[in-house]
């Protein structure tokens, strides 16, 4: 039996000294160079106290768009897509947030959009200590998660939802994911799986922003690098960092499509007289779980923000899908 070849090591050092100078002295890679260096870092070929320092420096200096669009493309190239086949656009939900207080309605959202006909895929992490994960709810949904990529095909050609979770999806991505528990900190894989573009032929992407600052960086790389925006994404404020409508509040919501930006849905202030939409009692999945239960069979509405977000992507979808 032969041993397997270890991976040739990356010398990282000429681009620690241009990323690790802090937020005011950095300075960004070209394109060439991140692609080469997060392509490395994905095969496992930097060594770890080099892998910490270049996670650490992007995380004090944050990712200009180009580099986001360097490292998407690394990204991508290391994973294997999912087949679609069908005349409606497939659509992804990144689900790497959970729910800390309000209660996770990415389940909720994924199933409208399901029974609208709409391949919906959620994808993410299985749990995250002190927060009500997607995986969670739908387990008690009894909507087991996919373990591997036929099982991901099968289900959206079945019953047009899966979750996968993101060690089946795109392994290496989750290596570099999982380091967030040893160092403490996120880093740019955080941002890279929630605007990965799983499907073949590309599909439409939620993608959702907690600080302005983040939105203006993606809507720079939707706008800017086409070979990133494929498929078109809807970018909308996140709630708790989930790509679900806040039921609190109408946000606005982009459409980045062929190098244009077309505003959607304008944000809108509750009234003060407006009743608050129904929702569960509690957070945790068994109440979400059995809450969405009697959504969808009709015993309780669907608040109108989500009502409108399923609308839209219902829409945008079968657009993309016709001929």
């Amino acid at each position: 039996m032969t041993e397997p070849i270890a991976a040739e090591p990356f010398p990282c050092a000429r681009f620690i000294k241009e990323i690790g100078r802090g937020p005011h002295g950095a300075r960004a890679l070209s394109a060439q160079d991140t692609y080469s260096l997060y392509s490395a870092m994905l095969a496992g070929r930097v060594s770890d106290l080099e892998l910490g320092a270049v996670l650490l420096a992007y995380r004090l200096k944050g990712e200009t768009a180009d580099e986001l669009a360097a490292m998407l493309a690394a990204a991508q190239a290391s994973i294997s897509p999912i087949r679609v086949a069908g005349p409606v656009s497939a659509v992804s939900i990144p689900s790497y947030n959970g729910a800390r207080k309000q209660p996770n309605l990415v389940p909720l959202l994924a199933l409208l959009l399901a029974r609208e006909g709409v391949p919906t895929l959620v994808h993410g992490v299985t749990d995250d200590p002190g927060r009500v994960t997607s995986a969670e709810i739908f387990a008690c949904l009894g909507i087991a998660a996919a373990a591997s990529h036929a099982d991901i095909e099968s289900a959206l050609a079945g019953r047009r939802l899966a979750f996968a979770p993101v060690e089946v999806l795109a392994p290496k991505l989750a290596r570099l994911l999982g380091l967030r528990r040893v160092m403490g900190v996120r880093n740019s894989t955080h941002t890279l799986v929630k605007i990965l573009q799983p499907f073949s032929p590309a599909g439409l992407r939620l993608v959702n922003y907690t600080h302005p600052a983040y939105r203006d960086s993606l809507a720079e790389l939707f706008l800017g690098h086409p070979e990133a925006a494929a498929g078109g994404a809807l970018l909308a404020r996140g709630t708790e960092g989930e790509a679900v409508a806040d039921t609190r509040r109408q946000v606005q919501i982009d459409w980045l499509h062929d190098g244009v930006a077309d505003t959607l849905v304008a944000p809108e202030r509750a009234s003060p007289d407006e009743p608050a939409p129904e929702l569960p009692a509690g957070r945790d999945a068994q109440t979400t779980a059995r809450w969405i239960e009697s959504v969808l069979a009709g015993r309780a509405p669907v608040p109108p923000t989500l009502a409108r977000q399923v609308e839209e992507i219902s829409r945008i979808a079968r657009a993309a899908g016709a001929p």
